[in-house]
């Protein structure tokens, strides 16, 4: 594992975060040889993230289907984005490529010092994104990592090269634990073929594919591609209840941004097998993984293979595991 600098950016955050006490680290981490973000075989290799837009001329994204953790997250005029974490496979072209966010810094410092793909972002959260532990790699470090769509207006045209991404961002963290853990499924849960996760301008839906072992997305309506030529598609999606609040950043037109604390604890439903099983989550620090269990205090498997992971109010989660399937 490649050596992580000095967290001293932490420190000046603290006033932005407020972290809760460090809990028991659990005993059993990732199978050797196999990715800690999917459970599946892969080799050791470095962590990329990329923040991909997510409204109607941004699609279809490209890059979907290879990445091992796709997030979504809540921001401005109750739409979303994406962000997509890549270290098993990467596929050719990711985007289109769009600005970063706070949420954005508290979630990525589980991963340690990623690579970190972005365009632009409010000009005063730019010096905590230059100062967080991490490589950012946007298109005016890495000129020939971009490249503009002739088909698509802007700014939904902006795409990254990854591998030129990484290239340089060289001393980007390898994937490490981040709490997941995959196996069999849990006892019990309640049959889910799909489940709609409903944002106020922006909807995603989860649908089971049994024949494939997959989840099939579909974003307003509309079936989106998230699988690659190997059907790697998500096997395991997760609805996690946080709190969201406003950010002390503002977008152009003075909206406030959305700020979702993704540390603490809460309730979550996870869908796996075509069951959706009723969860709780902890993440007690920012440098810590998400470690999630069932209502008996045991560790909840995901099934192997990519995770999706939708942050919404703690109160979207419902209690009953029937929740607002399809």
């Amino acid at each position: 594992m490649r050596k992580r600098r000095a967290a001293a950016w932490w420190a000046a955050l603290t006033t932005v975060f407020t972290l809760a006490a460090v809990g028991c680290e659990d005993s059993s981490g990732p199978e050797d040889g196999t990715s800690p973000f999917t459970g599946l075989k892969a080799r050791e290799a470095p962590v990329l993230a990329v923040k991909i837009d997510n409204v109607g001329p941004a699609r279809p994204q490209s890059g979907l289907g290879s990445a091992d953790i796709v997030y979504v997250e809540r921001v401005e005029a109750g739409l979303s984005r994406l962000m997509v974490v890549y270290s098993s496979h990467l596929p050719p072209t990711v985007g289109p490529v769009r600005s970063a966010r706070e949420t954005d810094l508290e979630l990525l410092r589980q991963f340690g010092e990623p690579a970190f793909a972005y365009s632009g972002a409010q000009s005063k959260l730019l010096p905590l994104v230059k100062e967080a532990p991490l490589h950012p790699v946007p298109p005016e470090r890495v000129s020939d990592g971009y490249t503009r769509s002739e088909s698509r207006a802007a700014p939904h045209n902006l795409y990254l090269r990854p591998e030129r991404a990484l290239s340089a961002a060289s001393d980007a963290d390898d994937a490490a634990d981040i709490g997941f853990r995959f196996g069999a499924a849990p006892a019990g849960g309640r049959s889910t073929p799909s489940y709609t996760v409903r944002y106020p301008a922006a909807a995603i839906s989860f649908a089971w594919a049994g024949e494939r072992e997959r989840y099939r997305v579909s974003m307003d309506g509309t079936s989106v591609p998230v699988a690659d030529a190997k059907g790697r598609g998500p096997a395991t999606v997760v609805v996690q209840g946080v709190t969201i609040r406003d950010s002390r950043f503002h977008d152009r037109s003075g909206s406030a941004s959305p700020f979702t604390d993704t540390t603490g604890s809460g309730p979550a439903l996870v869908l796996r097998d075509g069951k959706a099983h009723q969860a709780r989550w902890e993440r007690p620090a920012a440098t810590r993984g998400t470690e999630f269990t069932t209502p008996d205090g045991e560790r909840l498997a995901f099934a192997r293979g990519p995770v999706w992971v939708a942050y919404v109010p703690r109160e979207a989660v419902p209690s009953g595991a029937a929740g607002n399937s399809r």
